[in-house]
């Protein structure tokens, strides 16, 4: 979810000289070369692959792929964006979780919170084919929002109403707010969909994931990934919660970018991707934000391990990392559903995260449907389904550290320099092995929830 409810003042102003980053020895821990571009896979590698920029299309909605969802392989750029459709930030089934999140300055100011998320999805079957059976403008998605931390947020709900749209029909999503101060609910207007929750990196199409069909996709090459989310020297261990209210913990540098049953780990560990660039198309996202984005897809099941968007002059705004668990094995390969996901704003130095603790793969009971997930229900301030977690951060000392820039990856399509002070901060973090801060800076502890 995000921390729209803590407010900040963010340091902003970075210097204008940009200086490049640190090359590949330091960026990805040695000086192997992981990543190729389409013009050196081999013919066993484009096996998989079809090639063609312009995918043949549908004859009765011509922006979806002519091939039935979830297509066959050879794929095309296009179809993974399809297939990685099936995880944005909250996961498309049916499910409840606690959803930790918070954000820290350049200096160390640091925020965080605990929401209940409830999630209902509505049509017969999850996932994309789920969303393109309903039409457009008709709700497919809803979701429940119950803050419990800090406690001056005790009781604050949020519900989200998620429709699927076209160019006719543009409304996303129903927002409701209730307020335990005024003992109202209110209705919001949608949010623009490419603008940051106030005080975090994530905009709101981060969390709820973008549609495949509103950008052009094509094919960069492959690489393999070691790293996505890092936790620092600080913070050896991770506890984490079962749904039943039972708390295990977990060694940090044991937790797998895509868990520990996913059985496509290179023999050295890695995870092989492949890099796809979508750019926005202009008569779907007009005025968008974001130019681009580039992903690295595992290439298996299509789970985006990382996320770069570049803002409309083409520079490298934002870098969103993810670390995933098999959490409803159920559904196979779709069943992958983010553990930790960090976002960075390269920009202002500020940083988010999110955590989805004790993931309860739960099929809602009608009475459960028909109460929790309407605005009514919101008054009554009734939390149903308790679930706790102690993934909080807490100190800014243990706060995750700035993801991995690779520069040297796809120079054709990346240009990747920073600000000489935040290369500063980056030297200063990789010798620690945690967030250094300015020493004149207060570091601001938060406090357990009792």
């Amino acid at each position: 979810m995000n921390g729209r409810f803590f407010f900040l003042t963010i340091w902003a102003v970075l210097s204008s000289l940009a200086f490049p980053v640190a090359g590949a020895a330091e960026q990805n821990g040695d000086l192997r070369k992981t990543w190729k571009t389409v013009e050196e896979l081999s013919e066993a590698e484009k096996s998989r692959l079809d090639l063609r920029v312009d995918t043949p299309r549908d004859a009765t909605l011509l922006y979806l792929p002519a091939e039935a969802y979830p297509f066959e392989p050879p794929y095309t750029a296009e179809e993974m964006g399809y297939r990685a459709m099936e995880f944005p930030h909250i996961a498309r089934w049916s499910h409840a979780m606690a959803d930790v999140f918070g954000a820290i300055t350049s200096n160390g100011f640091l925020d965080e919170g605990i929401t209940l998320a409830y999630s209902y999805y509505m049509p017969d079957e999850y996932g994309v084919a789920g969303q393109l059976g309903v039409r457009p403008g008709d709700a497919y998605f809803r979701m429940v929002f119950f803050y419990t931390y800090p406690p001056e947020n005790q009781g604050l709900q949020d519900l989200w109403i998620l429709r699927r749209t076209d160019k006719e029909e543009t409304t996303k999503l129903d927002n409701f707010i209730y307020s335990p101060n005024l003992r109202r609910v209110r209705r919001q207007p949608q949010p623009r969909r490419d603008a940051r929750f106030p005080n975090n990196v994530q905009t709101f199409d981060d969390v709820v994931g973008r549609d495949a069909w509103e950008f052009s996709w094509r094919l960069l090459g492959t690489d393999v990934l070691y790293e996505t989310v890092r936790f620092p020297t600080t913070r050896p261990t991770v506890t984490l919660a079962k749904p039943d209210g039972s708390f295990y913990t977990v060694p940090s540098d044991q937790i797998k970018m895509l868990g520990d049953t996913y059985s496509h780990y290179t023999a050295d560990g890695g995870v092989a991707c492949y890099v796809v660039e979508a750019t926005r198309r202009e008569d779907w996202l007009p005025h968008y934000r974001m130019s681009r984005l580039i992903y690295w897809f595992d290439q298996h099941g299509f789970y985006p391990l990382r996320i770069e968007q570049y803002d409309n002059d083409n520079q490298l705004r934002m870098i969103e990392v993810r670390n995933a668990s098999l959490a409803n094995p159920a559904l196979e390969e779709r069943g992958y559903a983010g553990l930790f996901t960090l976002y960075y704003d390269l920009a202002l130095d500020l940083m988010s995260y999110s955590a989805h603790d004790a993931h309860w793969v739960k099929e809602w009971a009608p009475e459960d449907r028909e109460t929790m997930f309407e605005p009514d229900f919101m008054r009554r301030s009734w939390l149903k389904y308790p679930l706790k977690s102690q993934s909080l951060v807490y100190s800014p000392e243990k706060f995750f550290l700035r993801p991995h820039l690779y520069p040297d990856k796809f120079p054709q399509d990346r240009n990747v320099t920073i600000p000489t002070e935040l290369a500063q901060r980056y030297r200063l973090q990789e010798e620690a092995g945690h967030l250094v801060f300015d020493s004149s800076s207060p570091l601001i502890e938060v406090k357990a929830p009792e």
